[in-house]
């Protein structure tokens, strides 16, 4: 799912990652596949195997049910909480757009969708919103105020962003191929998107995950949760496009072998959540 303040997914340093970002990821991955309700002192437990205090960690998940992702309920002296409809819905997509081999640029017909969004200077707080929502969809930048995706199927879900931010009056929207004039479709792609960023995030996350041992059931699950965090922040940075697009970039294969990752620990990492929080 969008967060609405991306930053480098290879750096494992807690200042960069708010508590509240990792709890969602945290969510996704461990409480939303089993639509159960999990006790604050699991969480907390999570979060601080992660690096984060009390405070913070508890602040985070105060934060997450003000933003209406989590619902609690008592239960004697404990607090419960449980996933909303909304967040099951959001992390539906997100895991499909993150997480799936099976991408939807894989046939892609040639069209791009281009957006043109004007936002006045005085509204810097509008515009950072509206530029993590779109790279959360896998729109480039290739010149102020332009922005494009060959994922032209999400053109429904750029125009609620537009809409929820009340930009749809200074926004043009229409799909097509690129005609003779202009940049070539080559320029166009290395203008939108810092692919060789990208791939520097990507050795780096291979580098840290890749072959990794883990010396005590801890430890797996926390790189589970922090690798799978890694990859949905990699979602700004990589807009997974079609292979026609970027033939020869090794952040593909990359990309393939952390999310192999994942899912090779996943069983042991739920495994042991499953004893964290007592789930039946």
């Amino acid at each position: 799912m969008p967060d609405t303040d991306p930053t480098s997914p290879s750096a494992k340093d807690t200042s960069t990652r708010s508590a509240r970002s990792v709890l969602i990821t945290a969510l996704g991955e461990l409480v939303e596949p089993y639509r159960q309700p999990v006790r604050t002192a699991a969480l907390l437990y999570l979060l601080d195997g992660l690096g984060y205090g009390a405070h913070a960690s508890r602040q985070a998940v105060a934060r997450t049910g003000s933003a209406g992702l989590i619902t609690s309920q008592r239960d004697g002296r404990e607090t419960l909480w449980s996933l909303t409809d909304e967040a099951h819905r959001l992390f539906t997509e997100g895991d499909m757009r993150v997480f799936s081999t099976d991408i939807d640029a894989a046939q892609w017909d040639g069209q791009w969708l281009v957006l043109n969004v004007a936002i006045p200077e005085s509204q810097r707080s509008t515009r950072k919103k509206l530029y993590a929502a779109l790279r959360w969809a896998g729109f480039g930048n290739p010149t102020p105020g332009m922005w494009v995706t060959p994922h032209i199927m999400r053109a429904a879900e750029a125009a609620k962003a537009i809409d929820s931010l009340g930009l749809t009056g200074n926004s043009v929207s229409f799909i097509g191929t690129p005609s003779a004039a202009g940049i070539s479709e080559e320029d166009l792609v290395r203008r939108s998107w810092d692919l060789a960023a990208a791939e520097v995030a990507y050795d780096d996350l291979l580098e840290r995950f890749d072959s990794r041992r883990f010396a005590t059931d801890d430890e797996l699950l926390f790189a589970h949760v922090e690798l799978a965090d890694s990859l949905r922040r990699m979602t700004y940075m990589d807009p997974r496009l079609p292979e026609i697009l970027l033939p020869h970039w090794r952040g593909q294969q990359a990309a393939k072998r952390l999310r192999d990752l994942r899912a090779e620990w996943t069983p042991a990492a739920h495994a042991h959540w499953h004893r964290i929080a007592g789930l039946g």
